[in-house]
C-alpha cells in the first residue's frame, strides 16, 4: 500500500474537507478546481477516495452537481458547520487559505451578467454588473451574429472592470475633441 503524507486519510474526514472547502465557495465551483482545492488541502487525500467521497456527498443530498460543477447544499452546509471543527486545525487554516482566491473568483463572476438571445434573425448580447448594492451597468447590444455575442460575453467576464471604467471616462469627457 502506497504510504501517504497529511492528516486526512478516513472518508469520513474527505467528506468534511469537501464541504468544508465547498462552504466558503460562493457558487458552483468546477469540478477538476474542486478537486485540485482539495487536495492541497491535505496532502493525504488521494484523487479516487476524494472522488468516491464527493459523489456519496452528492448521493445524501449534501452537495448538487449542476452543469458546470458542485455546489453545496443547505443540508451540506448545515452539517459542515456542525462538523468542520474535527479537522485538524492546521488542514482548516490552510484550506481557507487555498480557497480565498478561488471564492473571490466566483464572488467576481457571481457579479457579472453576460448573455444573449436570439431573436429571429437577429441577436443581443446583454452584459451586466453589480456592485454588490444592485446593477451598475447594463448593456443590451444588437450584434452580427451568436458567434461575435459569444466573444463579446468573453471578453466582459475577463475585463470588466477596465470597461466600466473606460465608459465612465469616455462619457464624463470634458473636453470635446469635436
Amino acid at each position: 500500500m502506497e504510504e501517504r503524507f497529511g492528516f486526512i486519510h478516513e472518508k469520513l474526514d474527505i467528506k468534511i474537507l469537501i464541504l468544508f472547502v465547498l462552504r466558503r465557495l460562493p457558487g458552483v465551483v468546477d469540478r477538476n478546481v474542486l478537486s485540485d482545492l482539495v487536495q492541497q488541502c491535505d496532502g493525504g487525500v488521494g484523487y479516487f477516495d476524494y472522488s468516491d467521497c464527493l459523489y456519496e456527498l452528492v448521493d445524501a443530498g449534501q452537495v448538487s452537481e449542476e452543469e458546470d460543477g458542485f455546489r453545496i447544499t443547505d443540508k451540506g452546509a448545515v452539517n459542515g458547520e456542525t462538523v468542520e471543527s474535527s479537522l485538524p486545525y492546521s488542514v482548516r487554516k490552510k484550506a481557507e487559505k487555498v480557497v480565498a482566491p478561488e471564492a473571490e473568483r466566483l464572488r467576481r463572476l457571481a457579479m457579472l451578467t453576460a448573455e444573449h438571445r436570439l431573436n429571429g434573425g437577429n441577436c443581443t448580447v446583454i452584459l451586466a454588473m453589480d456592485d454588490g448594492q444592485g446593477e451598475i451597468l447594463r448593456l443590451e447590444l444588437l450584434v452580427a451574429d451568436e458567434e461575435q455575442a459569444k466573444r463579446m460575453e468573453k471578453y466582459f467576464k475577463k475585463n470588466a472592470e477596465t470597461l466600466y471604467g473606460e465608459l465612465v471616462e469616455k462619457l464624463d469627457s470634458r473636453t470635446d475633441k469635436h
